[in-house]
């Protein structure tokens, strides 16, 4: 089943890490809003009637709107799309949005799945990541949040950066194990050009990030995480008892989805489309009934090389069988020889026709795929 992912391109102050397109404006909140319901309109071929399974609220902040707004948009995919019965619903949350009221409005909404960006439960930590919540707020809005009856939880955090001593992220681990949230997505800090923290280690203001340390805490991650339970089913993602991410397995998985709003992309199975970048040219195309989107017709190569890639980090892997039956017979030949390299190396293991990374490539996983890609 296809998914419905939208950008809300609003946050009330930018991390230092963060390159997503948003403004800290809400000034044209509201005509952002109706362009992308009617974007929704313009658009609702393009999944050529597929049934949603997902619809996923990103961003920006998506829990700045307010509960109406998210009602609204929700109602017009109900109208204008075959929506399954048991559709995962997901707002991506920062904790200090997440006050009593809003929570309890929320919870009579078809919201039904939370993404809370945590990031860490240390305040120091918070505050170099120039993070709008503090430290307490992470620990109530998820408590709030399941007193109110939600259960499908996932919360993020973010190891490798220079202030997380091993201590610290021992106790952020266990503080989402103490919270019973079922879901966690933990992510390596990166450095993206265009973001304040790379101007300030280009200054000398912040030391640079440490691959050492960021794959130390990896390691602490997975054996830390699994000998309690979660179960991790992709590289970034752990799971109890296969409360998997519908929308995100989607993705990995190569499943149709149609993204929605500035930045956002598509994916049909063939090709690719993403919208521009830029809050205000959105909005006038949109007025105009115009699309201001870019497209990519994938090649053979291409959609070979987007399987590798996004299977080789999940737990499911790169099916043999689904390359011979869907890839040029030399595709495949050419990934036999590489594998086995890597099988001798000890950084893949081959399951019957499944090939999965062992934890030594899961540290290596992005160079790894790389070296399978045909060129």
């Amino acid at each position: 089943m296809a998914g419905i992912y939208l950008h809300i391109p609003f946050c009330k102050q930018a991390c230092h890490y963060c390159d997503f397109h948003f403004s800290t404006s809400l000034k044209y909140k509201g005509e952002m809003l109706d362009a992308l319901r009617k974007e929704l309109i313009l658009r609702k071929d393009y999944l050529q009637d597929e049934t949603i399974g997902s619809i996923y609220f990103g961003g920006g902040t998506p829990s700045l709107l307010s509960t109406k707004e998210i009602n609204q948009i929700v109602d017009d995919i109900y109208n204008n799309f075959k929506v399954d019965s048991s559709i995962e619903i997901t707002l991506e949350a920062n904790p200090d949005d997440l006050t009593k009221e809003k929570t309890r409005e929320l919870r009579a909404s078809l919201i039904n799945r939370f993404s809370i960006g945590v990031q860490s439960f240390y305040e120091e930590d918070l505050r170099w990541m120039n993070r709008a919540h503090n430290a307490q707020e992470a620990q109530t809005a998820i408590k709030r949040v399941q007193d109110s009856g939600f259960e499908n939880i996932t919360a993020d955090l973010i190891y490798g950066f220079p202030l997380l001593t091993d201590i610290k992220w021992i106790n952020n681990i266990q503080q989402i194990i103490d919270l019973e949230i079922p879901h966690l997505s933990a992510y390596s800090m990166t450095i993206e050009p265009q973001t304040p923290l790379a101007s300030f280690i280009r200054k000398g203001v912040q030391k640079p990030m440490n691959d050492g340390q960021s794959a130390d805490q990896f390691v602490m991650l997975m054996n830390m995480i699994t000998e309690n339970g979660f179960e991790q089913y992709e590289i970034s993602n752990f799971a109890r008892n296969s409360l998997y991410s519908k929308h995100n397995t989607n993705y990995w998985k190569g499943v149709s989805y149609l993204g929605i709003g500035p930045s956002a992309h598509s994916f049909n199975g063939f090709g690719r489309q993403w919208n521009i970048a830029n809050n205000s040219k959105y909005i006038s195309a949109i007025l105009k009934n115009e699309i201001p989107a870019e497209n990519e017709v994938l090649s053979e190569a291409d959609r070979f090389n987007e399987y590798i890639m996004t299977s080789l980090r999940t737990k499911w892997g790169v099916d043999l069988n689904y390359l011979k039956q869907n890839f040029p017979i030399d595709f495949t030949e050419i990934l036999n020889e590489t594998m086995q390299k890597n099988i001798f190396d000890g950084k893949i293991k081959k399951e019957q026709s499944i090939y999965t990374l062992s934890t030594e490539g899961k540290l290596l996983a992005d160079q790894i795929a790389s070296d399978l890609f045909i060129t």
